[in-house]
Order: C-alpha cells, then sequence, then structure tokens
C-alpha cells in the first residue's frame, strides 16, 4: 500500500475551519503539506503554511489533534494519505501564496468540496462541537 505523508494546520473561527483550493484541482483542502526530507512534523508545519498561507507559524503554539487516513483524493485507488493535523496560532496576514488559488471558510455543509481524510476530520471537529 502506498501511503502519502501529510502535515496540516487546523485553524478555527467562529466554528469554522480555514480551507485552501489548489490553483487548477477541485476540492479544498486544510492547509499543509508533504514532509520533505528529514523534516520534523513541526517543520513541515511551519515551511508549507508560510508557502500557502503567508503566516508565520508560533513554534511554541503547535499542538497535536490527530492523525487521519483516508484514500487519496486524485489518486488510484488504495493509495492512501496519512494527514497528521496540528493546532497552531501564527502571525501575519493571511493571503493566498505559490500554488493556493483561494482561501475559504468552510463548515460540514462544505462536505461534498472537501478530500475524504478531511471529511474524516470535519466529523471529529463537528462531533467535538468545534465545526459547525
Amino acid at each position: 500500500m502506498k501511503m502519502i505523508d501529510k502535515i496540516a494546520l487546523i485553524y478555527l473561527q467562529d466554528k469554522k475551519i480555514l480551507s485552501t483550493r489548489s490553483k487548477g484541482k477541485d476540492a479544498y483542502y486544510i492547509p499543509g503539506g508533504k514532509r520533505e526530507g528529514n523534516e520534523t512534523d513541526v517543520e513541515t508545519l511551519i515551511r508549507e503554511i508560510k508557502e500557502e498561507l503567508s503566516v508565520d507559524i508560533i513554534k511554541e503554539s503547535v499542538k497535536p489533534y490527530g492523525v487521519f487516513e483516508a484514500q487519496a483524493h486524485g489518486h488510484a485507488e488504495g493509495i492512501i494519505v496519512r494527514m497528521t493535523c496540528y493546532y497552531a496560532d501564527f502571525v501575519g496576514e493571511v493571503k493566498a501564496d505559490n500554488e493556493i488559488e483561494e482561501i475559504v471558510w468552510l463548515t460540514t455543509a462544505d462536505v461534498d468540496s472537501i478530500s475524504p481524510v478531511d471529511k474524516l476530520i470535519f466529523a471529529k471537529l463537528h462531533d467535538e462541537g468545534l465545526l459547525i
């Protein structure tokens, strides 16, 4: 089984979650991305969020949320994405950078436009009363 290892930022405001859509993609994704080389989870999170949202993660604020696995969106059947999610605060103003086309605040009403792994995360956040 092929596994895609991703790190993601869970950032909530008014019971909505910050999500992004990359250029040329048809689904929204929780911001984050793949580890490079021997990066730690936190190093990956800091780099990816800077690349996608133009903000700086406050390293001391990073807290684990959970690990989720599902069929990778847009990949062949059997390719699984493992998304290790963290809460974190950041400094700066969120703006789309690099490959990001759109930044949105989503709720469980938007589950038809997100990836399978994000659906698991949205469901857990909703069950915990954190996401409408």
